[in-house]
């Protein structure tokens, strides 16, 4: 997916809210923007969008010494989804289709995402850990289903920490002996690292490794070349989050897309209202269906 001129004054709000959320010294903010200002005015518009993200916050980092910003509320982000992981997965287990109502249950929780805002309210959290019961998953479930049937292996491309807790439940109704979760390589937003992963548990369930890079999606080129090729190999690739589906739409191979459509430039280029909570199936770089609206759970 390319970046749109539409994408500039996120650009700058975004690297306007990370730098005061980092800090209070008021150089630092006038710095960043301007510098994000160059940047723009020299963007390579065939890049996605999240390439521009990583290079704000690789330079929020150097400018601030900050290894990971987002440390405290990635923490406390896990430690409410891990209090409601119990009362959700009753609920995965009283569903009629279980892995439905885990994959609807997985796809709310990508509003976790401090790319929209420097900051979270408990309650936001806790909306966005609930919302499946009131929202519709947008795509073809039934060949979801079936895709992920025949899969010997799927790799699980993970997003945000918080989320990366209810991504459990759709990975125990997958099966996790032939799943592999990937994590970013370093400290992004609120993007999962191997230390999330981690300190959600999820190493007692699946195979857990980290794609080698900084961006908040996934830029084959610049991850590891380890990761690459378990990319390459996997039978199915599920990919969470709007920055997955920012760098990954198009890529040639069979992917399906879970997340909550965030952003009007998104919207456009999925054909999806803002708001929609997403599971959309591509195969070779191409969409296999027009969206369908499903029901719920």
């Amino acid at each position: 997916m390319n970046t749109l001129l539409d994408c500039m004054p996120c650009f700058m709000r975004q690297s306007l809210e990370a730098a005061r959320n980092l800090t209070k010294d008021a150089r630092i903010h006038e710095r960043i923007v301007r510098e994000v200002m160059r940047m723009a005015a020299e963007l390579d518009l065939a890049r996605p969008p999240p390439f521009v993200g990583q290079a704000i916050h690789r330079r929020l980092r150097e400018l601030t010494g900050v290894k990971d910003p987002y440390l405290a509320a990635k923490r406390h982000a896990n430690r409410l989804a891990l209090d409601a992981l119990p009362e959700l997965r009753a609920a995965v287990g009283r569903a009629s289709d279980p892995l439905r109502a885990a994959a609807t249950f997985a796809v709310a929780a990508n509003a976790i995402d401090l790319g929209l805002g420097s900051a979270l309210a408990d309650s936001e959290i806790h909306a966005a850990l609930h919302a499946a019961s009131l929202e519709q998953l947008i795509g073809d479930w039934e060949e979801f289903r079936a895709v992920a049937a025949k899969a010997s292996s799927i790799l699980y491309l993970a997003d945000n920490a918080g989320e990366i807790v209810v991504d459990r439940l759709l990975i125990e109704a997958l099966g996790p002996g032939r799943v592999t979760l990937a994590v970013r390589g370093a400290p992004v937003l609120n993007d999962a690292t191997m230390a999330e992963a981690l300190e959600a548990g999820l190493q007692d369930l699946v195979m857990v490794v980290d794609n080698g890079s900084d961006a908040p999606g996934t830029i084959l080129s610049e991850c590891s070349e380890p990761f690459r090729r378990r990319f390459a190999e996997a039978d199915l690739v599920i990919a969470k989050g709007q920055g997955n589906f920012e760098t990954l739409s198009g890529v040639e191979r069979d992917l399906v897309f879970l997340f909550k459509v965030k952003c009007p430039v998104v919207s456009t280029h999925a054909g999806l209202p803002l708001g929609s909570h997403a599971l959309l199936h591509e195969r070779g770089g191409r969409p296999s269906h027009r969206a369908d609206q499903e029901g719920r759970p």
